[in-house]
């Protein structure tokens, strides 16, 4: 099924982008987990949506006096000083659409992650680099790593942005503010130091999907078909 463009109408104005994305990353686990994975290994979806997520730390509070849960046995409370700074950000939590591969073979470990982009991921410099940082903090624990990039109504490029972080001099093609891209990446051991490789293919609204390489070890990749995953996830949603 050749590549849409989920961004502008129609089809945005028939189909949601993030159900989209969602459909998709669950059907690129449900192919790791039924066909590609050996034992011992998992694949999970994690996604958030900007701040929709929120982390409730168990704090008490009572007429403005925090307090332990239990009536904090006496124990003094600490108050900590005014900050030296307090100022709003310009950025908000970002986007995840991610589809994690673990093992459990000492306990749950990501070995590799597929990162689908969102728009929020593109829409201002300070996400730009959270998501470059994100994936370049992958790389480094030489976690192998596919991005997709098939966001239409947002320019920046986060494949070069990933290079210019990591201080990659290179230039593949691909790298164009509003190139549309699928990347695959890994970290080689070469010596005490690392190397960096990639596989870098071209997207375009109305062609096929490539198929490309999702390292879950030194010697270990498989092969995550876009094309058949992306048909799925359409299928999924009743996208014709």
């Amino acid at each position: 099924m050749p590549l849409l463009d989920h961004f502008h109408p129609p089809l945005s104005q028939r189909r949601r982008w993030e159900s989209f994305h969602t459909a998709w990353a669950e059907a690129l686990a449900l192919e790791l987990n039924r066909d590609l994975l050996p034992p011992r290994f998992f694949a999970e979806v994690h996604v958030k949506v900007g701040s929709r997520v929120e982390i409730d730390v168990g704090t008490f509070e009572e007429n403005g006096v925090a307090t332990l849960p239990n009536g904090g046995g006496g124990v003094a409370v600490w108050a900590p000083p005014h900050p030296v700074l307090d100022t709003p950000l310009t950025f908000t939590p970002p986007d995840v659409f991610e589809v994690q591969v673990l093992s459990d073979a000492e306990g749950p470990r990501v070995v590799a992650a597929i990162e689908l982009v969102s728009p929020a991921n593109k829409d201002r410099p300070a996400h730009r680099q959270m998501f470059a940082v994100k994936c370049a903090s992958y790389l480094q624990q030489n976690i192998g790593l596919v991005v997709v990039d098939v966001v239409t109504e947002r320019s920046g490029n986060l494949y070069a942005d990933l290079l210019r972080l990591m201080e990659v001099t290179a230039a593949p093609p691909g790298q164009a503010a509003d190139d549309l891209y699928a990347a695959a990446y890994r970290t080689a051991a070469a010596g005490e130091a690392l190397r960096l490789q990639a596989w870098v293919e071209a997207l375009a609204v109305g062609a096929r999907l490539p198929t490309l390489p999702l390292w879950i070890g030194p010697d270990h990749s498989l092969p995550i078909d876009l094309e058949q995953t992306y048909t799925a996830a359409c299928a999924a949603r009743r996208i014709p």
